[in-house]
């Protein structure tokens, strides 16, 4: 169904005119829209991206058409834009007419339809070729002219460009050879094969092409957008080279025909031997090759409009050989040329050095001998001893055009392959007597000079099917695009395919079989063989051949260094860009110097037909990725994909492919290869060092289906036990300038993850998102900054919540994607929580630890996060410690594992203790765990630690005494200040009643008076109960049950508190020392549940320390947070006195669920 518009006239009250008069008229655009600059108005650089702008006019997505290299090296238009051509005046328009005001406050971001069309209008799109640079050369600095609309249309713009390119030198000086070793049937399927996969491509170029505007580049752009920066790149500069390396085949071919055909006797190296013909053949190619591409060099570095006005001239010659051609085979019909063709034998002789065919002629009534007698023969006489062959064997003239109606196409239906050196011969004539290579060599025989097989013929032929894309290298100058680019492309292929058929057919029913075998016509005195069959003259086809070879070797060292320049200013591969430099007006001066450079290569080989399969790789390697670019986004049905051309398949695109694919490897194996090896080292060069572009490509859209596709598999089950790994959702915590506080959390991830799997980075923002969006970013670049730099791979996910304990809740119920979510949350261990005022930290701290069990999550909690080792640290020997303490699903076991794959790790030992009660036997523990270690196939140290019951220490009672009367007073924080004073009173009084009671001794003792209390309960500092915590003295009491006696001191005043810290620091006689005896009052009022957990608190933690103090990582089991909430920062203080005295602590709570299994 066709779309419908309507455009509705709006009175505006002035604004249209204004708009007229602001908006250029049509072919008066700025000459900056060329790539020269503007009247001194300086352009804005804009961003590549229009989501985040540095300002409000930067968000408009209206981007200039500049040649110009950008600052981020893109010099093309970016495709995201709706618009092309604009002025920085065209922004600042103004929109004050009423009808609209209702939208005039987007105006600035969303433009008046009106406003958009004109600039649509208003459109110009001039290649970046030589138009624009013959321009600069003939103005001299001088104001641009007006850039006039593109005229040419389809004939002139897309379908002579793509003839003038396809038929070239392969067509003139090797298409009869082909013939006839191949065979007429395996020349026609050589023929069909290479044309059928150029018309494939040509379809597929077709739907790309008219997908859009496609500026300078051409192929490259196409599969650069299409396919993304990394193909685009590699395919680009295979195609580059391919260019190139058509101007060395063309520059041979042009030297070929000078020294063979045309002056013979300008060949500086001449063979003294038989044998070294070959190899001075080659030199002279060298030597010339060389003079001929400084020569065209210089000619484009002068002036590509030189090359221009020589095209119409050089496809003239084309034409002008073609029809000569088609007027010798119907003239051959009537009257078939005379080249006869001298057998000895059956064998073809060399005739350059005798005029007769003939051994002995009869002058004057005497018989004498002719030179063919003094080349066989030892001598001119009569009696002289002649070969044997030459003796046997009868002299026979064939006639090498018998004409098309002779029915010699019966004879040349079939292959003639042979090895290098095989005598060319004639199978329907007598031969007596065999060869002798040795001998056979000095004499005049046409051999072959190359082993000739299928494959090989198929390279060399390739490259006269290329030269497709000249049509879609030209869109800026056309009237039409996106109609003249299909039609011009598919019509000169079907054209030039018709040609060849048609051609391969004449050769063989026209021409001798030992003729079209002969590859330079030395058997018909040196001439072009193909230019025996022309009419009027054999010299037709030898000067259009000789033109057009010239004429397209100035083409490729035209057209090849501004397909350097244009993947050089794109910015893809870092160490081109020096390539997208040039002259003034654009040259591309250091891209064409390159190109000479590899063009030289292409000579010093000499051999045309070692050259063909080189370009015949490259350019495959192009028109397969071509064809998989449009299969690509037609699969995809990307919304963006509306080419006008609709004759398209992903069918036929893929059968494309695969032709490409298979003619590479048919033609050389190993050439395919290399080729390949090139385009995947450019590949992974351009994705691991390259700028990052977002050209909204199809491989993109092709990740994002086989996501999608995985995504959906993933949610149909589980993943099992053997393919169980962590998916890490890391919580980081941020300064307040959005920095990362603890980087190593992340090296700890990259040495958990080395890569594999699924890594999620969430940071939480307090606030509102519309406030903080400016903040949230900052804060996922940081992220994202930090996770580069420590190399963790994985997604960065920053949550802007109304309070923090939300905004993690949430990161941990909606990470991830379907299938692809965390099981495992990875945090660090909130050090400060007992400094801290606000008891949220250590709050948020467990709830979190609730909510992953409640969402059977694993958990890891790393204490002292800053000592871990970064990932440029090496740890020499030591151990990991695992302290099995429960069953969590075999976390435990599995964590040393992984880390030990990283380099970190790597020369660690892994050592597992557990835990024997008094009932267990804990000899047969030892000998159970090390069957189960080695059933998991993990190398470990095993030891059973037993924990003997015994009484309860002084020192359990005296923590617990202690955590609970703080848990008390941080509870008197939430209280208001009247109820606060009479809590802590009564608090008081009952704690001092309690010990005068049972022990009234013991009140002279105490250091708390009431007095002193209520008078500092009228300052403004909340409450807070203190009590000597120095360690050393309680592990001194637990050893003397005779210990002096100890105060306990209370106090209500923050600078009481500092005092009592910095006494209790000193390590002096003076602190003073409660009594034990005297606490045992208290000790019957506290809660035995919390006396037990801080005994087993207790004497784990001296276990660990004893065992581990000096392993470089322990990983112990992590207690669950109490049922009870109450008890939250009772929770806090067992852990601390579980983890006190150890450097790096890994806390692992397991997720529900077995993660390890024995079973393969």
């Amino acid at each position: 169904m066709k779309e419908r518009f309507v455009v509705i006239p709006v009175d505006s009250g002035g604004v249209a005119t204004r708009e007229g008069e602001h908006s250029p008229p049509a072919g008066a655009q700025p000459a900056a829209d060329t790539g020269g600059s503007s009247s001194g108005e300086e352009k804005e650089p804009l961003e590549d991206s229009v989501f985040e702008p540095q300002d409000t006019e930067a968000a408009v997505p209206i981007l200039e058409y500049d040649r110009e290299p950008n600052k981020y090296g893109d010099g093309v238009p970016k495709e995201n834009s709706p618009f092309i051509n604009n002025t920085e005046h065209d922004k600042n328009n103004s929109y004050d007419g009423t009808n609209m005001a209702l939208f005039e406050e987007e105006m600035d971001s969303h433009p008046m339809v009106s406003s958009l069309l004109n600039k649509l209008a208003n459109y110009t799109n001039l290649t970046q070729g030589a138009h624009e640079h013959e321009e600069a050369d003939e103005e001299e600095g001088a104001k641009k002219k007006s850039v006039k609309s593109p005229q040419m249309g389809t004939f002139m713009g897309v379908y002579l460009p793509c003839l003038q390119n396809i038929l070239g030198v392969i067509l003139f000086l090797r298409l009869t050879w082909i013939v006839g070793t191949a065979g007429i049937l395996e020349s026609l399927g050589i023929v069909g094969l290479c044309c059928a996969c150029t018309m494939l491509t040509a379809i597929s170029m077709s739907a790309i092409a008219t997908n859009g505007v496609v500026p300078a580049g051409g192929s490259y752009y196409m599969i650069s957008r299409s396919l993304g920066p990394e193909f685009g790149g590699a395919v680009g500069l295979c195609f580059y080279l391919g260019t190139t390396f058509a101007g060395s085949m063309y520059i041979l071919g042009t030297i070929e025909i000078l020294l063979t055909y045309i002056v013979p006797q300008a060949a500086i190296f001449i063979a003294e031997q038989k044998e070294d013909e070959v190899d001075a053949l080659l030199n002279n190619m060298r030597v010339y090759g060389t003079c001929c591409l400084i020569l065209m060099s210089i000619v484009v570095f002068v002036g590509v409009k030189y090359v221009n006005k020589l095209a119409l001239v050089f496809l003239a010659c084309v034409i002008l050989s073609i029809l000569a051609i088609y007027a010798g085979v119907i003239k051959s019909i009537f009257e078939p040329p005379d080249f006869p063709v001298c057998m000895l034998g059956n064998r073809t002789l060399k005739n350059n050095d005798f005029d007769n065919c003939v051994k002995t002629e009869i002058i004057d009534n005497l018989t004498v001998t002719t030179k063919l007698w003094s080349i066989f023969c030892e001598g001119p006489e009569l009696n002289a001893t002649c070969n044997e062959y030459f003796e046997n064997n009868n002299l026979t003239l064939v006639q090498g055009i018998p004409g098309l109606t002779s029915g010699v196409i019966s004879e040349n239906m079939w292959s003639q392959y042979g090895p290098l050196g095989k005598l060319v011969e004639d199978k329907k004539l007598s031969s007596v007597g065999g060869s002798d290579p040795a001998k056979d060599i000095y004499l005049p025989y046409v051999v072959n000079d190359i082993t000739t097989f299928f494959t090989l013929l198929v390279g060399i032929y390739f490259p006269s099917v290329t030269g497709i894309m000249a049509g879609s290298n030209r869109s800026g100058d056309l009237r039409d695009a996106q109609k003249s680019i299909p039609i011009g492309t598919i019509l000169a292929i079907a054209t030039t395919s018709f040609i060849y058929i048609s051609t391969v057919v004449l050769f063989g029913a026209c021409i001798e079989g030992v003729l079209l075998r002969d590859k330079f016509g030395d058997s018909v005195k040196g001439n072009l063989v193909i230019g025996t069959l022309s009419w009027p003259s054999p010299w037709v086809i030898v000067i259009g051949s000789f033109f057009s070879c010239c004429g397209a070797g100035l083409q490729s060292l035209t057209g090849a260094p501004r397909l350097l320049q244009a993947i050089a200013r794109d910015g893809i591969v870092p160490f081109l860009q020096v390539f997208g430099h040039g002259k003034a007006n654009g040259e591309p001066t250091w891209a064409l110097l390159l190109t000479a450079g590899i063009c030289e290569i292409g000579i010093l080989i000499a051999s045309l037909d070692a050259v063909a399969p080189i370009l015949s790789m490259f350019f495959l390697m192009c028109y397969l990725f071509v064809n998989l670019a449009c299969a690509v986004q037609t699969l995809l049905r990307t919304p963006n994909w509306r080419p006008r051309f609709r004759y398209y398949h992903w069918t036929l695109s893929f059968l494309g492919m695969s032709l490409c694919l298979a003619i590479m490897f048919i033609s050389s194996w190993y050439y395919a290869i290399i080729a390949m090896a090139i385009a995947g080292c450019i590949y992974k060069y351009i994705e691991y060092r390259g700028a990052e572009k977002e050209w909204g490509d199809g491989i993109r859209g092709l990740s994002l289906n086989a996501a999608r596709y995985a995504l959906i598999r993933l949610e149909e089950a589980p993943p099992h036990t053997k393919n169980w790994r962590p998916q890490l959702l890391v919580l980081l915590n941020l300064d307040s300038d959005q920095g990362v506080k603890h980087p190593r959390l992340l090296s700890l991830t990259t040495q958990l993850k080395a890569g594999k799997g699924l890594t999620i980075v969430g940071n939480v923002l307090q606030g509102t998102y519309l406030i903080r969006e400016t903040e949230a970013k900052k804060a996922e670049q940081n992220i994202k900054a930090a996770m580069s730099a420590e190399r963790t791979k994985g997604f960065c996910h920053v949550v802007v919540s109304s309070n923090l304990r939300d905004g993690v809740s949430h990161l941990i119920q909606s990470a991830g994607l379907g299938g692809m979510k965390h099981n495992t949350v990875l945090m660090g261990w909130p050090g400060t929580w007992r400094q801290s005022n606000d008891p949220l930290s250590w709050k948020n701290f467990i709830e979190t630890v609730r909510e992953t069990t409640a969402a059977h999550q694993a958990l890891l909690v790393a204490k002292n996060v800053d000592s871990f080792p970064t990932n440029q640290d090496r740890l020499g020997e030591g151990t990991i410690d695992v302290w099995w303490v429960v069953h969590d699903g075999g976390m435990l076991m599995l964590l040393p594992f992984l880390l030990r794959q990283h380099k970190v790790w790597r020369k660690c030992k892994m050592r597992i203790f557990t835990v024997a009660q008094m009932d267990d036997n804990s000899i047969q523990m030892k000998k159970d765990l090390q069957m189960f270690l080695y059933h998991l196939r993990l190398d470990a140290e095993v030891e059973v630690v037993e924990m003997h019951d015994n009484d309860i220490s002084a020192f359990t009672y005296e923590k617990t005494l202690v955590m609970e009367q703080r848990s008390q007073m941080l509870k008197q924080m939430h209280l208001s200040r009247t109820e606060r004073e009479r809590e802590i009173q009564s608090i008081t009084d009952e704690s001092r009643s309690s010990i005068r009671r049972k022990n009234p001794g013991a009140a002279e003792n105490s250091s708390v008076s009431r007095q002193s209390s209520t008078a500092e309960d009228t300052q403004e500092d909340e409450a807070q109960l203190i009590h000597d915590k120095n360690t050393a003295a309680h592990v001194a009491m637990n050893d003397k049950a005779e210990a002096g006696p100890e105060r306990v001191h209370m106090t209500w005043t923050r600078e009481k508190l500092f005092t009592e810290r910095n006494r209790n620091r000193e390590a002096n006689a003076n602190v003073a020392v409660r009594d034990l005896f005297n606490m045992k009052p208290e000790w019957e009022s506290l809660n035995q549940s919390n006396v037990r957990r801080m005994h087993t608190a207790v004497k784990l933690n001296e276990v660990v320390v004893n065992k581990s103090q000096g392993a470089h990582l322990v990983l112990l089991n992590m207690p669950g947070p109490p049922k009870n909430r109450g008890g939250d920062e009772n929770y806090m203080e067992f852990l601390e006195v579980l983890l006190e005295g150890l450097n790096r602590v890994l806390l692992v709570r397991g997720g529900g669920r077995e993660v390890i299994t024995i079973y393969s």
